[in-house]
């Protein structure tokens, strides 16, 4: 497979702040492959490395097998790039905008093919292109690049918290048009924090460090370093461990309830149910103990990408900076709604 971006120990220095600290990074054609870490880990250095707009203190770095910094002008050409916080003209509509920045990645801004698919977008984003830019919120500032990004067809998507304003519904087109993006043979590099949106979207997946990269797979292929929970009746549990009619009451206990269960976590029994976790790797060995026991209202949850991410940074978040990461990986649009306002 085709690699399209690479680094090789790459350094970037500001002073004596080392903000990229041997970065190793590989990204193959025709994947979303996501870029994770908190703010300060080094993804927006990393990401202006491969664009052209820093360059390297040491270390290699390419795109398309060529150096980004100095043939930026015509990675450039191959290349749609969406930041995290989108500033536009003032002055300028914001289908002028769109246009302008089109026509920088060689879109001629009356050719049918363009007006069409960028009319699409339009609507699809709900996007008002008449107004100025000094009128617009800050997510309709991201919906002037996530339009522009999307209309001209590139080789190379490279997304900065690229949906930070939207609100779910436009995340939702955002999703859409990165799968199709993906399905015509592009690349994506996603940086994000909303983890759902990664473990939706991506076929890799990248873990940064303090400038380094600690993890980097498929989700299946990391989720071994985490534990899948478990769960069943409490009370079917029970009777069916005793040897007892399966109608015995829902508050069993502990001890009763994982009795014969090798290799099992966190055992506890809460609200009627029994919940452990084990290895990821061993699920298959805890079944046939729960089978013999049938077990009623089995759930099997794989771990999630939150686990993994706070695996690594989860020793210098306090608990309620823990619980803000895990509250961004799905439901937590009302803060960012606050943010478009």
């Amino acid at each position: 497979m085709t690699t399209v971006i690479r680094t090789s120990d790459l350094v970037k220095r500001y002073g004596r702040t080392r903000a990229l600290d041997g970065l190793d990074l590989e990204v193959d054609a025709g994947q979303v492959h996501g870029f994770l870490g908190p703010n300060g880990a080094g993804k927006s250095t990393t990401i202006r490395i491969l664009l052209g707009l820093a360059r390297a203190s040491s270390g290699v770095a390419s795109v398309f097998d060529a150096h980004p910094w100095r043939d930026a002008v015509a990675l450039h050409r191959r290349i749609a790039y969406v930041p995290g916080d989108v500033s536009v003209w003032p002055n300028l509509s914001g289908g002028e905008a769109v246009d302008f920045l089109a026509r920088l990645r060689g879109a001629a801004h009356r050719d049918p093919g363009y007006r069409a698919e960028k009319a699409r977008l339009v609507e699809a984003f709900q996007f008002d292109p008449r107004k100025k830019g000094r009128a617009y919120s800050k997510g309709n500032r991201q919906k002037v690049a996530l339009i522009a990004a999307f209309a001209v067809p590139a080789e190379l998507y490279i997304l900065d918290e690229p949906t930070s304003g939207l609100d779910p519904l436009m995340e939702l087109v955002f999703r859409r048009e990165v799968a199709r993006v993906r399905a015509s043979g592009a690349t994506v590099l996603l940086s994000s924090h909303i983890l759902s949106e990664v473990e939706q979207l991506c076929d890799r997946v990248s873990i940064i460090r303090a400038g380094r990269v600690v993890e980097s797979g498929t989700l299946a292929e990391l989720r071994h370093l985490t534990r899948t929970e478990v769960s069943f009746d409490a009370g079917n549990a029970a009777d069916a461990a005793d040897g007892t009619d399966a109608s015995g009451a829902a508050d069993a206990s502990a001890d009763t309830a994982f009795a014969g269960l090798p290799d099992i976590h966190d055992a506890a029994v809460a609200d009627g149910r029994a919940r452990f976790t084990v290895d990821s790797d061993r699920v298959a060995g805890i079944l046939p103990a729960l089978a013999s026991r049938n077990v009623r209202g089995l759930r099997i949850e794989p771990p999630s990408l939150e686990e993994l991410f706070l695996r690594h940074y989860g020793d210098e978040i306090g608990d309620g900076a823990a619980s803000a990461v895990e509250a961004s990986a799905g439901s937590s649009h009302t803060a960012r709604e606050g943010a478009r306002r």
